[in-house]
């Protein structure tokens, strides 16, 4: 038997339980990082203040940051930005978003890169945008069939998230001016 063999298994029971700020992968405690850097965290509400402008007309859909969304009873990810639609649910999200950003800092980029691109493209996420603040650029990825496929690296262009319901865009000039030295 391996050493993960015996730690504990958690559900979303235990989850709700906690203090602090947690996330649950298979049934595995995974402990938010302390509060990222400024930069860190005035880009995402950039980004969230972007998509969210460019969707304000549209009522059924919502941009929401960090918000539980439950995938199972073991798996509970807090993804920085989300862009759902028609949620049915308003404890926590129950369905795959249709935009998900993820802002990279140096404790979270393998598990951004590695688990959650996996779980995001296998739970049909229809577009995974990953901000990397240091280098000011975003790498936008597209659901196409059961695959994501990179749609490009943006630092100045803008990007129309097409196959979303509300028609959102995301302008990364206008998000990452502030920030450019």
């Amino acid at each position: 038997m391996g050493a993960v063999d015996y730690l504990p298994h958690y559900s979303y029971a235990d989850y709700r339980e906690w203090e602090g700020k947690w996330e649950l992968y298979d049934g595995y405690p995974i402990a938010m990082s302390p509060s990222p850097m400024i930069n860190h965290q005035a880009i995402a509400y950039a980004m969230a203040r972007e998509l969210g402008n460019n969707i304000e007309e549209c009522k059924r859909c919502f941009v929401l940051g960090e918000e539980d969304w439950k995938l199972s009873d073991d798996t509970v990810l807090k993804p920085d930005i989300v862009l759902i639609c028609d949620e049915p649910n308003d404890s926590y999200i129950t369905k795959a978003p249709e935009i998900i950003v993820e802002v990279i800092s140096k404790s979270t980029a393998k598990r951004d890169e590695t688990y959650k691109f996996e779980t995001y493209e296998k739970e049909k996420v229809k577009y995974y945008v990953i901000v990397y603040p240091d280098d000011l650029k975003a790498k936008v990825y597209k659901l196409k069939d059961v695959k994501y496929d990179k749609q490009g690296d943006f630092s100045k262009e803008s990007y129309d998230f097409e196959e979303t319901l509300c028609k959102a865009s995301i302008d990364f000039d206008k998000v990452f001016k502030r920030f450019r030295k």
